[in-house]
């Protein structure tokens, strides 16, 4: 006999405004114990030390984590100068002193030079895993840790604020994979100055937004009123940017059962008008049920995954 999952079948992203000191996997368990729901991650880990947008999935959204990895992300931090850290943000020893204090406008210039793609070498305290170990843990025990050079892409990048001469506020936005800590490492390194993240806060990741979002107070306000439901967003939240294709009954439950549907030549054009370029990827509904993401192929549509939403 199947064993019984444990937890509700919840079903949906919770936009979740993290706060400091709660690391990202801390957070979905939270989440997951207020929903009692029995499958919960997130889409894109976020230290400790920061806060912001933190897309949490639940249930049958747990499907769609991928598509939302490879989302552009924006994020507003601070660099403290005078000062550089072995973690490259506040929490590590200090590495090394500096007089210099870049001027906003130094900065703005220099910033410049890291828009567009990059070759951006991780900071040596991230989860990247070196021989099945995680470097944080091979960094905290003394080990050196040489880590490989990464092509990554910054879209914008803009000084938004400048306090004081010891701090500078930086809004970007990227691709995936970008680690802010080694931006200010090697903005630093530019400028000749010494510097590390005082603070750091995550706007937006793809479609999930601060005005989407609501801290854990709040969330745990409306499971304990019995409205958890407007802590949800839907699962197709993440694929806000995939074409989509409204199918009958009869389609759906063919998708559901992994077997292709044959399109109309019709819709096969009007699809291929709006994927992106180097894209086949499709979402199925059945009036407002995500049904199954799917591949178009030979004017068919070829579900690669389906969703338990009925």
């Amino acid at each position: 006999m199947a064993r019984r999952k444990r937890g509700q079948a919840v079903h949906g992203w919770v936009c979740l405004d993290k706060p400091l000191e709660l690391g990202s996997t801390d957070a979905v368990s939270k989440v997951r114990r207020l929903f009692d729901a029995q499958k919960a991650g997130h889409a894109g880990t976020l230290d400790p030390l920061a806060s912001g947008i933190l897309p949490i999935a639940l249930g049958e959204a747990t499907k769609t984590v991928p598509h939302l990895m490879d989302a552009e992300k924006v994020y507003r931090f601070s660099i403290r100068w005078g000062v550089s850290t072995s973690t490259l943000d506040r929490e590590g020893e200090v590495t090394g002193r500096s007089d210099v204090r870049p001027t906003p406008d130094a900065v703005a210039e220099a910033l410049k030079a890291f828009v567009g793609e990059i070759d951006q070498v991780p900071p040596a305290f991230s989860a990247i895993r070196v021989n099945g170990e995680r470097a944080y843990d091979l960094a905290r025990e003394g080990v050196a840790v040489e880590l490989e050079a990464r092509r990554v892409v910054i879209y914008e990048a803009s000084v938004t604020d400048a306090p004081d001469p010891d701090h500078v506020e930086i809004t970007v936005r990227t691709g995936k994979g970008v680690y802010i800590r080694s931006l200010a490492r090697d903005l630093a390194l530019a400028l000749g100055a010494e510097g590390h993240v005082s603070a750091l806060r995550r706007e937006r990741v793809g479609p999930f937004t601060l005005d989407r979002a609501i801290g854990l107070d709040s969330l745990a306000d409306l499971v304990h009123r019995g409205a958890a439901s407007e802590g949800l967003l839907p699962v197709a939240t993440a694929l806000d940017d995939i074409p989509d294709l409204a199918v009958t009954p009869e389609d759906a439950f063919r998708l559901r059962q992994g077997r292709p549907i044959v399109l109309l030549p019709r819709q096969v054009e009007a699809l291929k008008a709006r994927l992106p370029a180097g894209s086949r990827t499709v979402s199925a509904f059945e009036g407002d049920v995500l049904v199954a993401l799917c591949s178009l192929k030979a004017g068919r549509l070829e579900p690669d995954r389906v969703f338990n939403l009925q």
